[in-house]
């Protein structure tokens, strides 16, 4: 990474962290690999704190890993270019060729909750709060993957943050990876903070509304700068990133409301003597 005379800087980092054996080891994969890590670890720890059973989270994970690429994968292939992928629908299996959409890859993520939670006796709403923490973590690590690969940048600027991606054109534009990145991480923190909190806690749905609101809300503003991923135009004023934000921002909304309502008291009727 350098700059230019007129101070903007030049991003042409390798994708490829290091080749072995005619394997190349991508640094998407590493930050892959290292969110599931530190993730695998909070998760760990959320369930020492609260004294609940940590077995069954090897198969659990096992679970996510799948639900987030497959849902990933068809996220990408249906949702930003299905032309292509239904005529060629042997291409949606290349996944080493890239292309994952966020929004697929959390419906994997809770598609996943939802097959343990039947083989648990844990609440849906309990799975959702806890794994929404370390699942902003991995945002956060999964975009400064797609910052390595040169992917998902965003629109030309004369901001003195710009970037000139190399390996694109030389043109300075938005950083919208490192946007999404610190955002993810601000939300990750703040999720965190909220769960040391007893109060918070105690209200079911709580955090994942939050997270819900955070992210989607984040993704929302940032994808105004990026530019167009999908190969079709829905509307002059919003983008396909922006249009699946909006039912999970809503679906925020609502479970937000749902969290903070006051428990109902029921009144205790008085028989005569």
């Amino acid at each position: 990474m350098e700059r230019l005379a007129h101070d903007y800087i030049v991003w042409n980092a390798d994708p490829t962290l290091l080749s072995f054996a005619g394997l190349d080891i991508r640094w998407y994969g590493v930050l892959f690999a290292t969110a599931y890590l530190l993730g695998y670890q909070l998760i760990h720890w959320i369930y020492q704190r609260e004294g609940r059973d940590s077995q069954s989270l090897e198969r659990l994970s096992l679970y996510l890993v799948i639900g987030t690429i497959v849902g990933a994968r068809l996220g990408h292939c249906l949702l930003y270019d299905p032309t292509y992928y239904l005529t060629h629908p042997l291409k949606i299996l290349a996944i080493w060729e890239g292309g994952l959409a966020s929004h697929g890859g959390g419906l994997g993520v809770m598609l996943a909750l939802y097959l343990h939670k039947r083989q648990t006796a844990e609440s849906y709403l309990w799975l959702l709060d806890r794994f929404a923490i370390p699942i902003a973590l991995a945002g956060a690590f999964i975009r400064l993957g797609n910052l390595f690969n040169s992917e998902i940048y965003g629109m030309e600027t004369s901001l003195p943050w710009a970037i000139v991606f190399e390996r694109i054109d030389n043109l300075p534009r938005h950083p919208a990876q490192l946007y999404e990145a610190i955002a993810y991480a601000i939300v990750f923190l703040l999720l965190l903070t909220l769960y040391r909190r007893s109060d918070s806690t105690a209200k079911p749905g709580f955090l994942f509304a939050v997270f819900l609101l955070t992210v989607f809300s984040a993704r929302f503003a940032i994808e105004f700068v990026k530019e167009k991923q999908a190969t079709y135009a829905i509307e002059h004023w919003i983008n396909t990133g922006q249009l699946l934000s909006l039912p999970f921002i809503l679906a925020g909304c609502v479970l937000l409301i749902i969290a903070l309502r006051p428990p109902r008291h029921q009144s205790v009727a008085h028989r005569p003597d």
